[in-house]
C-alpha cells in the first residue's frame, strides 16, 4: 500500500495542509483562511473552533487534490503559532476577551495585552529568565496566563485546559492532553532539555501557583519527535482520514521551518548556518551542540526542533504583517493578498532595474511597529518612517513598500550580529512567505553579506512538520535518515553582491541612526 504523510501548518491568518510521500515530495497544498478579531489595542483573538474547521477543510482538500485515500495517510503532524487556547475541564471554550463570546477563546501569539505582566515577571530576576534573553516577552505564555488570572477571573476560574495552539490541535485530533516539548520549553518555561519538567518554583514565584489546575499542564513534556496517539473517531471523520493514522507531537511553526530548511540542506553544519523563517513575523534560529544563553536571544532549548541540538531564536514581531499594514492604509493598496504583494514586487523589480539600488531613497523605515524582540527586547517599542511626502499612487506605494523591506532586512542583520558565534554563520536557510519573490532573498543576502538558500519546490514549514511526523510514526529512525531520503528538491542559492552590500551600508547606518533618534525623542517626550 502507498504511504503518505499529512502536515498542517496553522499560521496567523490561515491553516495550510500539505500531502507528502515518504521522499518528501509535496503532492498537494491547500490553504484556508482564519479570521482575526481585534477588540482593543494590543488585543488579537481567534476562535479555536474556526481554526479546527479550517484545518479539516485544508486536510480534506489536500488529500482530494493529491488523490490520496484515508488509509494511505499513515501519519499527521501539526505546527502552529504560539497562540493560547482556553477550554474548561470538559473541553468547552472559555472566553479570552472581556467583551467577546466564549467562542473567542484564543489569544493570538501577537497579542500584547500582557506587557505589564511581562515587565513584572522580567523584573523578578528569576534565573529562568536567562533562557529568554533576560526578558519574558508578552508573546510567551506565563505573562498571558497572569493577565488572564488578574483581568478575567471568571474565565480563569472556569479554565481546566489551556493549550499552546499546536497542543490544542493534537488534543482535538487524539483526545490526549499530552503537550509537546517544542512549545512547553520555548513558550511555557519548562526545563529546556527534553522531556522538560514543569517549572513549579518559577510559576509560584510569579503568582501562578494554581497554573496546573487551570491549564492541565503535565509534569513532563512529550519529546517533539514522539507520537501523541492515533486519530479519534470524531477527528478521523472530520479530517477524512483513518483512525489508524498516527499523530505526532506538535511543533512551534518557526521550529518546524527550522527542521525543514536544515533537512533540505543537510550538508550545512549547524554552526555555519541559520534558519530564517520569514512570514507574518520573522525568526532567526540557530542550532548548537552545546547549551548557550545570550541577552536578547531566546534559548537554548534542546530538542525543540531537532533532537540533541540546542535551539536559540531571535527576530522581529512584525515583518509580513507590517507589509500588510502598508497595503491596508495606502491609497493605492487594498486587502492584502499574495497576488497584490507579487504585483508590487514585480513593479519594484522593474524600477530597480531602471533606477539602481538607491530606488526609494530618501525614505527610511524603522520597522518595530509591534515592539522589538531583540537584540534589545521591548514589546512597547515603536517604529518610524522618514522621508515621506504627500505623494500618493501605486508607484509611491511601491517605493514605500521596498524601503520597508530594506528596513526589515536591516533588522535581520542587526539580529544576526547578536546571535551566538555570529561570525561563523555563512548561510541563511530561508523559508516562509517572504521567500516567495526572488527580490526578497536577494535583498537579505545583500544586506547581511551571507549566502541565502531557498527551496523553490516545497513549503519548508510543512516539510519540517512532515519529517517530524514521519519519524514519530517510525517511517524513519531519525531526522537525519529522513533528510538523507528526501527527493525532488530544487534549492536555489543566492550569493550576496559585494557592491550592493557596500551600497546598503548607508541604509544600515540610517537604521541605527533612527533607533538613536527614536530613543532620544522618547526621552524628550517623557520629560515634557
Amino acid at each position: 500500500m502507498r504511504e503518505f504523510i499529512v502536515a498542517v501548518d496553522v499560521g496567523t491568518g490561515s491553516a495550510r495542509a500539505g500531502v507528502f510521500d515518504l521522499g518528501g515530495m509535496q503532492m498537494a497544498r491547500v490553504v484556508t483562511a482564519i479570521g482575526v478579531h481585534q477588540p482593543d489595542a494590543l488585543f488579537y483573538e481567534q476562535n479555536s473552533a474556526e481554526i479546527w474547521q479550517a484545518v479539516a477543510q485544508s486536510v480534506r482538500g489536500a488529500c482530494e487534490q493529491a488523490g490520496v485515500q484515508p488509509d494511505e495517510v499513515v501519519a499527521l503532524g501539526f505546527d502552529a503559532t504560539c497562540s493560547l487556547v482556553l477550554r474548561d475541564g470538559n473541553g468547552t471554550p472559555v472566553a479570552a476577551s472581556k467583551s467577546g463570546p466564549d467562542q473567542q477563546d484564543t489569544m493570538l501569539w501577537m497579542d500584547h495585552r500582557a506587557i505589564a505582566e511581562a515587565n513584572e515577571i522580567s523584573s523578578s530576576s528569576d534565573p529562568t529568565l536567562d533562557r529568554f534573553g533576560g526578558y519574558m516577552s508578552p508573546e510567551m505564555q506565563p505573562p498571558k496566563l497572569l493577565w488572564l488570572k488578574r483581568n478575567l477571573p471568571e474565565s480563569w476560574a472556569r479554565a481546566g485546559l489551556i493549550f499552546d495552539l499546536c497542543d490544542y490541535l493534537t488534543w482535538r485530533a487524539t483526545g490526549s492532553t499530552s503537550r509537546s516539548h517544542s512549545a512547553l520549553a520555548a513558550k511555557w518555561a519548562y526545563e529546556p532539555d527534553a522531556p522538560g519538567a514543569y517549572p513549579e518554583r518559577f510559576y509560584q514565584r510569579i503568582g501562578l501557583e494554581d497554573a496546573r489546575l487551570r491549564t492541565g499542564l503535565p509534569e513532563h513534556a512529550t519529546p517533539s519527535c514522539e507520537p501523541i496517539g492515533t486519530l479519534s473517531e470524531a477527528a478521523a471523520k472530520e479530517l477524512g482520514l483513518s483512525t489508524k493514522c498516527i499523530v505526532a507531537a506538535g511543533l512551534i511553526d518557526a521550529y518546524a521551518g527550522t527542521i525543514g530548511v536544515f533537512c533540505q540542506s543537510p550538508e550545512e553544519a549547524p554552526t555555519h548556518a541559520a534558519a530564517l523563517i520569514a512570514g507574518t513575523s520573522s525568526c532567526v534560529v540557530v542550532l548548537r551542540r552545546c547549551r548557550e544563553e545570550k541577552p536578547g536571544v531566546w534559548g537554548g532549548f534542546c530538542g525543540a526542533a531537532l533532537p540533541g541540538l540546542w535551539l536559540m531564536e531571535a527576530g522581529q514581531s512584525s515583518s509580513g504583517s507590517l507589509l500588510d499594514f502598508l497595503l491596508r492604509r495606502h491609497d493605492a493598496g487594498g486587502p492584502p493578498s499574495l497576488t497584490l504583494h507579487m504585483k508590487i514586487l514585480d513593479r519594484i523589480a522593474e524600477r530597480i532595474a531602471q533606477e539602481g539600488p538607491a530606488y526609494g531613497r530618501p525614505i527610511a523605515v524603522l520597522p518595530d511597529l509591534h515592539g522589538s524582540r531583540g537584540p534589545m527586547p521591548d514589546p512597547a517599542q515603536t517604529g518610524a518612517f522618514s522621508g515621506l511626502s504627500l505623494e500618493g499612487g501605486f508607484d509611491n506605494l511601491c517605493r514605500l513598500y521596498w524601503r520597508t523591506c530594506v528596513g526589515l532586512a536591516c533588522g535581520i542583520r542587526h539580529v544576526l550580529e547578536n546571535m551566538p558565534d555570529a561570525e561563523m554563520i555563512a548561510t541563511l536557510l530561508m523559508g516562509g512567505g517572504l521567500a516567495a519573490h526572488p527580490l526578497i532573498p536577494q535583498l537579505y543576502a545583500d544586506m547581511t553579506g551571507r549566502t541565502v538558500r531557498v527551496d523553490e519546490t516545497r513549503d519548508p514549514v510543512l516539510l519540517g512538520t512532515m519529517i517530524n511526523a514521519a519519524v514519530a510514526a517510525g517511517r524513519y529512525s531519525s531526522h537525519a535518515e529522513a533528510a538523507a531520503n528526501l527527493t525532488g528538491s530544487t534549492t536555489k542559492t543566492i550569493a550576496p553582491r559585494p557592491d550592493i552590500h557596500t551600497h546598503l551600508a548607508a541604509d544600515y547606518a540610517a537604521y541605527h541612526a533612527m533607533m538613536r533618534h527614536r530613543d532620544e525623542l522618547a526621552r524628550i517626550l517623557a520629560v515634557t
